[in-house]
């Protein structure tokens, strides 16, 4: 009976212990949530498409994005990325047409309207190419917390750049990101949930 009533006691210690605990995790947990803010990714800009017309964030309002950052001299990433979004998307169906995608130059110096249209030729007559301004360009690569560098190479250069795919919401908030090495399942994925 001695023994009982000592084990019973142990279990209400540990009950007891383990209510405390949750209660003060759970409240530790929130005010976590309270206090961290979301990153700011994306924003206001106003840049030049490809046809020439000028453009800001607000004329894509109410369409999903898929914005990547990239250059028509790249001799890589940014055709590839180009191709398999334009392969993800023929995935989607239907719901396809609700999104759009977005290639915003890093090298404006080289990358008119004029050359982002002949560039674009070649991939999802989707794609919306923009340019603008040094400072507009940098502007909206800060925005995005997103990476440009001039490389100099062979007496002229290259861009180093983030290769990764913002997703957006048709509001213009950010949800996640497509990463250049991800799988397409996963990146397929992404994009449903971005179209829910």
């Amino acid at each position: 009976m001695l023994k009982l009533v000592r084990y019973g006691a142990w279990a209400l210690v540990l009950i007891v212990g383990f209510v405390s605990t949750s209660i003060l995790m759970g409240w530790w947990m929130s005010e976590r949530t309270r206090t961290e803010q979301p990153v700011a990714i994306g924003g206001a800009f106003s840049l030049t498409d490809h046809t020439g017309k000028a453009v800001t964030d607000v004329d894509f309002r109410g369409s999903p994005l898929a914005v990547f950052f990239g250059f028509t001299h790249c001799p890589e990433v940014c055709p590839t990325t180009l191709l398999r979004l334009g392969g993800l998307t023929r995935q989607l169906g239907a719901d396809a047409a609700r999104l759009k995608i977005l290639l915003i130059t890093v090298d404006p110096e080289r990358d008119t309207p004029a050359q982002l249209a002949l560039y674009l030729q070649s991939f999802d007559p989707g794609v919306t190419g923009l340019t603008g301004s040094q400072a507009q360009v940098d502007a909206v690569i800060a925005g995005f917390k997103a990476y440009a560098k001039k490389v100099p190479v062979d007496g002229g250069y290259t861009m180093d750049h983030t290769a990764n795919v913002y997703l957006m919401t048709g509001e213009g908030a950010f949800r996640t990101m497509i990463d250049y090495h991800e799988a397409d399942s996963s990146a397929l994925a992404k994009l449903r949930m971005l179209l829910r």
